[in-house]
């Protein structure tokens, strides 16, 4: 079960950050992208195990990386750090409330982008930073607390129509004789 929440979280991730690159209409409207990896991160931290979130971190953020300006790699960590703290945050979360999922959202695509922006600083590279930083920053937390709720709804989903369904058990107990007749 948890190679198919694996798999269909990667295909997500694929899909997500192909249609971010190819999508040129919210880049010219709003002077930002969607990214739809922070979104992704939280439905595996709250639904999965931490191998599927380090898997879906080492995929999405190579993929991601190549088709961006970033150096190679340096998404994995951010995105890696913030799906093991949300994960061992498991337990204290009401996940399956669409306001939590709207916060989870915005908590982890602030962390994601701020951790990049450290790593990049440290790493000797020089990114733009200015007034329309913010405004990008913001429009990217917007779009995943929008996109969040929809991603866990998406994902239980698609999980439920690949899986198999869980027989529940009888109504009647098994271990007793049912007399008929008179007694």
């Amino acid at each position: 079960m948890n190679g198919l929440r694996s798999l269909i979280l990667v295909g997500f991730a694929f899909a997500g950050i192909f249609a971010a690159a190819w999508l040129e209409a919210p880049r010219r409207w709003l002077g930002a992208q969607f990214d739809v990896l922070p979104a992704l991160v939280v439905v595996a931290a709250m639904t999965t195990n931490v191998l599927t979130v380090g898997i879906l971190a080492v995929s999405g953020g190579v993929l991601l990386d190549s088709l961006s300006a970033n150096p190679l790699g340096v998404s994995i960590l951010p995105l890696f750090a913030t799906g093991c703290g949300l994960h061992r945050a498991q337990e204290l979360v009401l996940r399956d409330l669409p306001y939590a999922q709207v916060i989870l959202g915005v908590v982890a695509t602030a962390a994601i982008l701020l951790l990049k922006l450290i790593l990049l600083l440290s790493l000797g590279e020089n990114p733009i930073v200015g007034w329309g930083s913010l405004w990008q920053f913001l429009v990217t937390c917007g779009w995943s607390a929008a996109l969040t709720p929809l991603i866990f709804r998406l994902f239980d989903t698609v999980a439920g129509l690949l899986s198999y369904r869980t027989v529940e058990p009888p109504t009647f107990r098994p271990d007793r004789e049912i007399l008929r007749g008179r007694h």
